[in-house]
């Protein structure tokens, strides 16, 4: 009996210990995730609504950054260069009076949400200003993907900016605040790109295109999401945070806040949801389009499908085939198209269907056979009278060979000359001119003598005195080069 209750004794201790133990653990992990999360005891309360208010103001400065932000942003826009857009992201300073409001809200400072308001109007009119004059009189302006990418906003926009908040508030709140996660956040939320895409929009629609103004809707209500929920995000974490009231709000004031702040939030995010809930389903249509060309359309050898497009808003679906298509086989896609479980997001899709205007596909083959044996028997003339044309040039090749041969040894002398005129000219440079020729001479009128004779034209400039020794030496030179008995010189004046 002792022993059964000893026995139970350590038991009851041994469950006891890891109860303990188990109580310890989830001690420690609390203790560690309250360290890790809790950034309460790490905030800065002057310092934070200091660095907010300073940020405020909208002059000097200030204006011409904005002003060279917009311009930089449109560019970029307009040459839908990513990098260039980010640049303008980091220089804008519209973040300023939005943070401004939020806070207002926050600590209930009416003076701070006054400044804030009438700042961020000012910014908005002169951002929209800018960026209309330099898309209305710039030459090159196209749709662009950076463009029309700020056309359409939808929830995960909403998403964006909210989060993108809340981290920059915390950072802004954290002593030594963290610059980096700043200059990430005013990426994440672009507030100047949607601006200058109304700009865009507004340009557009003055210039005679109506779909400017909903290219220009669309941006001023992706600003408006950036705007209101990063103001958002600033309220709820200086409410956590538990900022000093600037003055004293009772609970009914409070509760107004919160409830303004909520109704604001809500309406702003319903077409967001819409907008989301329609791109989703366009998402999921397309792919089942894709699944259908993949699955009905490919998978058959006979039919040549050339092209497709889907009008969303007709629900329309064109198919245009190379070959024919019969009757038969274009009930045979409809009904696949309406009657199979995995389309169905297509059951109101219809199709049209173009064929080739021939009356068969395998017309269109005999005769692409048939040319294609027209075009190799063009070949094999071709490359006969190609061969014959080499033949007569190799003819005509020897024919002039033997030509130059005889010229060659009916005027050896001719083709000495020749040398020979290059070597006088180096010898003696004065000479302008130098001729050969043999003469027929008679001095009795009876006999007839066949005499060389070289004709030079010298330089005029030279006097009698130098030229006459020079011609005697030429005289010489040439007799011993052309192996002459005799020869004259005859000077050319």
């Amino acid at each position: 009996m002792e022993e059964n209750n000893a026995g139970n004794e350590a038991v009851e201790q041994s469950k006891q210990e890891m109860k303990n133990g188990a109580k310890g653990l989830l001690s420690s992990v609390k203790k560690y995730l309250k360290e890790l999360l809790d950034f309460r005891e790490d905030t800065d309360h002057e310092a934070t609504i200091n660095a907010i208010k300073a940020d405020i103001p909208f002059k000097g400065a200030t204006a011409w950054i904005l002003i060279f932000a917009v311009f930089v942003a449109s560019i970029g826009l307009n040459a839908n260069s990513t990098a260039v857009v980010i640049g303008a992201m980091l220089i804008s300073p519209l973040m300023g009076p939005i943070l401004g409001i939020g806070s207002a809200f926050a600590i209930n400072d009416i003076e701070v949400l006054k400044k804030s308001t009438i700042s961020l109007a000012t910014m908005i009119v002169l951002s929209l200003l800018a960026s209309f004059v330099f898309f209305y009189f710039f030459p090159l302006s196209e749709d662009t993907s950076e463009l029309l990418g700020r056309t359409k906003p939808d929830i995960r926009d909403v998403l964006i900016a909210f989060f993108g908040g809340l981290a920059l508030m915390v950072a802004r709140t954290k002593k030594g605040t963290v610059a980096s996660v700043i200059f990430g956040v005013a990426i994440a939320t672009a507030l100047m790109p949607p601006l200058c895409t109304a700009g865009y929009g507004l340009a557009k629609g003055f210039s005679g295109e109506a779909i400017g103004f909903r290219y220009a809707l669309g941006a001023m209500y992706l600003f408006t999401i950036n705007t209101i929920f990063i103001a958002l995000a600033t309220f709820l974490v200086l409410k956590l945070l538990s900022f000093p009231m600037h003055k004293y709000a009772n609970a009914k004031k409070r509760k107004r806040y919160a409830t303004i702040a909520t109704v604001v939030g809500i309406a702003v995010m319903i077409p967001a949801v819409y907008t989301f809930i329609n791109a989703l389903e366009e998402s999921r249509v397309n792919a089942q389009l894709k699944a259908y060309v993949k699955n009905e359309i490919s998978v058959i050898p006979n039919f040549q499908l050339i092209d497709k497009d889907y009008d969303a808003d007709t629900k329309v679906l064109k198919l245009n085939f190379f070959n024919e298509v019969t009757v038969a086989e274009k009930n045979m896609l409809e009904s696949r198209l309406v009657n199979d479980p995995r389309y169905e997001r297509l059951k109101e899709v219809k199709i049209d269907i173009k064929g080739s205007d021939t009356k068969s596909f395998e017309l269109i083959t005999t005769a692409y056979t048939e040319k294609r044996q027209e075009l190799q028997e063009s070949k094999n003339i071709i490359a006969g009278l190609q061969k014959q044309i080499e033949d007569l040039q190799g003819t005509i090749s020897g024919l002039n060979t033997r030509i130059e041969q005889d010229a060659l040894n009916k005027n050896k002398n001719g083709i000495a000359f020749s040398s020979i005129a290059k070597d006088a000219k180096i010898r003696y440079n004065d000479i302008q001119e130098i001729g050969f020729a043999k003469v027929l001479s008679s001095k009795d009128f009876i006999k007839i003598d066949t005499i060389p004779q070289a004709i030079i034209k010298w330089n005029p400039s030279l006097p009698d005195s130098i030229v006459s020794p020079k011609e005697r030496e030429l005289r010489t030179w040439l007799q011993k080069e052309m192996n002459l008995d005799t020869l004259f010189i005859k000077r050319d004046n």
